[in-house]
This record gives structure tokens, sequence and C-alpha cells, in this order.
């Protein structure tokens, strides 16, 4: 099984994402962020701080299927965090490559993070970056559409996605309406006439 948690800066993702795992025995959380600095190390330090001790953490910023793919079937859960400093660190050591070739690339190692849902509960936790202004940079504007394009991957081959909105998460899928009525499928009437 595979969670999306999407949210942006301070939004409680990584609590919620937390609060999923815990009702599992044996859990491991994988972490991406590098620690570049001594902002980087007192969030990693509050992160290491607010997991239960018997989860097992590994710190991997760029092979995260590999790392899913050889925990997966010992572990109930593992939790993603997160898939935003993950692409972080993914385009930096491919910064001479095509937003098409990245493109391809994160897609690929998401197709394998998927894949490896298939022994254990995956819940991955990733930022909101498209909903600002438009990056002044290209390699700025590049990594939020690459971004975009990731949460979209993820979300499309994961069971269910949580939005979370000033802390309170919000399951956007399967969506709630699925399980009380039946979809219309005609297309929304927007002004009357």
């Amino acid at each position: 099984m595979l969670t999306l948690v999407l949210g942006g800066a301070r939004s409680g993702k990584s609590r919620i994402a937390q609060s999923i795992c815990e009702s599992g025995s044996k859990v491991t959380c994988i972490a991406t962020a590098r620690l570049d600095d001594d902002e980087m190390r007192a969030r990693i330090s509050r992160h290491r701080r607010a997991r239960p001790r018997s989860w097992i953490t590994i710190e991997e910023p760029l092979a995260i299927a590999d790392a899913v793919a050889a925990h997966a079937s010992s572990m109930d859960f593992i939790l993603l965090d997160c898939l935003t400093l993950w692409l972080s660190n993914f385009c930096s050591e491919r910064r001479d490559s095509s937003a098409d070739s990245l493109e391809a690339a994160v897609q690929e190692e998401i197709s394998r993070l998927a894949a490896a849902s298939a022994a254990s509960h995956i819940v991955a936790v990733s930022n909101e970056v498209g909903g600002g202004i438009v990056p002044e940079s290209k390699v700025g504007r590049v990594f939020r559409d690459l971004h975009g394009l990731m949460n979209q991957y993820v979300a499309g081959q994961a069971d269910f996605v949580y939005q979370m909105v000033a802390g309170i998460p919000l399951q956007i899928k399967p969506p709630i309406a699925n399980s009380t009525r039946r979809r219309s499928h005609s297309k929304p009437r927007v002004f009357s006439s």
C-alpha cells in the first residue's frame, strides 16, 4: 500500500505521516535530508525526537527506491520523509541533465518505489511547492515543474492521498464522496443561461 501526504511548510505533514505509521510494530523511516547547515541539523534533530525510539532510521538522500525495497518485506510501515528533499538532492546530482531526462529518471524512481509498496505500507511525505509565485530562475522553474509532476506520479500510484491544510488532513484519494454516492461524469455547469 502507498499513502502520500502533501502540504506546505509546517503544515503538519510529518506529524500525520508518523501517526499513520504508529499502528505498526515494525517501522523504518527513510530520511532524505542532507546535513548541510545548522538550521537543517536542527530540523533533522527535531524530526528524530518526534519519532518513537523503536523505529529504525535510515538516512538516504538519493537511492530511495533501493532503500525502500531493501526493507519493505520486513517492515509493517516505511515512512519516506521527504520526497521534496530527495528531488532537490536528485536534481543537484544531475544538474547538467535536461528537464526531459530528469523527468524520465524521476518517473522511473517513483515506479520502483511504488512497486515496493506491494510488500509494505509506504507513507511518503512531499511538499506542495507549485502554489506560489513563478520562480525567477530557470533552475527554480524546472524544479517547481518537476516537483509537481513527481507529486502527480506518486498520487497516481498511491492508494491514499492526504492534503494538509493548517494542520488538518484532508483525504483527497480516494474521494470520500465515492463511498457514499455515485460520481456524476457530466461536466459541471458553471454559469446558468
